[in-house]
């Protein structure tokens, strides 16, 4: 207790301190809080990023799909019964919260003046239109059906820039088997989701149009796509449909098969993941700025209180109260750096998140702007652990409290 009240009379007095101990309080201080201000927003932007990229790719696919065992890593599907005996089973899985039918189909859309392939997915009223309705930038998402044509298309920017066509013109889609067939759309809707590979290549009609055009019996679809309630559990969920209906056959005698949505697109999670190193280097050598900055202002700050310690020494402190004394002192310095850091940061993160004022090319990151998302478990173990990582790295120049005697130390000038 001694030693702790001391050590906040010396911080308070601070200003009162030397010219070289004032300034290397400051400059312990500043850089504390610039390391952890660094970390702080560097996790919140990867994080941000992570989570937007990966609710995009969620957003165009299932979580789950299932298909025939043809259709794995082919372009086109092959046909498998998705009866209501199949969705029901699949529905009372463990975490799944929808199942739906869909239908894909490869085709080239036309125009006057362009032409482009891309593949068509056919989706009914069970499909989940909220993510691409949440990006739709003109017209809007129609309720397609499986029972009933609607006529419509709903595409992306980038192809209704390619194309060069408005929401309401007319554009023809031909496929191409033993015959071409040629269907014609109205441009309902346009969505724009910033992932290229993505958004060039997919287009959206009513199930039952392009269930029409594969030729298949009443109960066969390309498969089911899986929407899970808690997407951490993937994995456990993914097990589940596996043992309920892999490797099993449909009446055609056609075996169905399971994905998810990191088997489907691993280039894409892999990525996503590597990023977590970044943190990881980040957080280093942040830490180690902090630690450097501290430790060079605690020795600074000890030799110029040579004369102070000389004259503890002299009264009868020891040299363990001494550096507790100054290790309190640390503590204190570093405690004000992650307040100031903390306040920084967090000023700048919701700064980004309301104004969007570091933009980016979407192009090239899939977004419009930096994205940032706060964990406060992160945040936690950011400040704990700069905390305590600073404070032991204290330790060894707290030693040099041990060199100076009191017959020396108090003529020191």
């Amino acid at each position: 207790m001694f030693t702790w009240f001391v050590a906040k009379r010396l911080f308070a007095q601070g200003g009162s301190s030397g010219r070289a101990s004032r300034l290397a309080t400051g400059i312990a201080t500043v850089g504390v809080a610039i390391g952890l201000c660094v970390m702080l927003v560097s996790v919140a932007i990867v994080l941000g990023f992570q989570k937007e990229v990966q609710d995009k790719v969620l957003g165009f696919g299932a979580h789950i799909k299932v298909m025939n065992y043809r259709s794995l890593g082919q372009q086109e599907f092959s046909p498998i019964v998705i009866d209501d005996s199949v969705t029901s089973r699949l529905t009372a899985i463990p975490n799944v919260a929808s199942v739906a039918r869909f239908c894909t189909k490869p085709g080239m859309l036309k125009t006057d003046a362009n032409f482009r392939g891309i593949a068509i997915q056919g989706i009914g009223q069970d499909y989940d239109r909220s993510f691409i309705s949440s990006h739709m930038i003109e017209g809007e998402m129609p309720e397609f059906t499986d029972s009933v044509g609607s006529g419509k298309l709903v595409i992306s920017q980038a192809m209704a820039r390619e194309m060069q066509v408005e929401v309401g013109q007319t554009i023809y889609a031909y496929f191409f088997e033993q015959t071409v067939r040629a269907r014609k759309f109205t441009v309902a809707g346009i969505y724009r989701t910033n992932l290229t590979d993505f958004d060039k290549n997919f287009a959206y009609t009513d199930l039952f149009t392009i269930h029409r055009l594969l030729g298949w019996d009443s109960q066969q679809y390309a498969g089911a796509e899986i929407r899970l309630q808690d997407f951490e559990r993937l994995d456990e969920t993914l097990m589940n449909v596996v043992n309920e209906v892999n490797h099993k056959q449909d009446s055609y005698g056609e075996y169905y098969s399971s994905m998810s949505i990191r088997m489907e697109h691993p280039q894409i999670f892999a990525w996503l993941r590597l990023l977590d190193m970044d943190i990881v280097v980040i957080l280093i050598l942040m830490i180690c700025v902090s630690i450097f900055t501290a430790v060079s202002g605690l020795l600074i700050i000890i030799l110029e209180r040579t004369n102070f310690i000389g004259i503890m020494k002299a009264l009868g402190a020891r040299n363990k109260q001494v550096r507790h004394l100054f290790l309190n002192y640390a503590m204190l310095i570093i405690l004000r750096g992650i307040v100031l850091g903390n306040i920084l940061a967090f000023a700048l993160i919701y700064l980004q998140k309301y104004t969007g004022l570091v933009t980016l090319d979407p192009e090239v990151y899939y977004v419009e702007a930096v994205p940032v998302l706060v964990n406060w478990w992160w945040v936690l173990a950011i400040d704990l652990g700069t905390l305590v990582i600073s404070a032991l790295a204290m330790i060894v120049p707290s030693f040099v409290v041990s060199n100076i005697t009191p017959a020396k130390s108090i003529r020191f000038e």
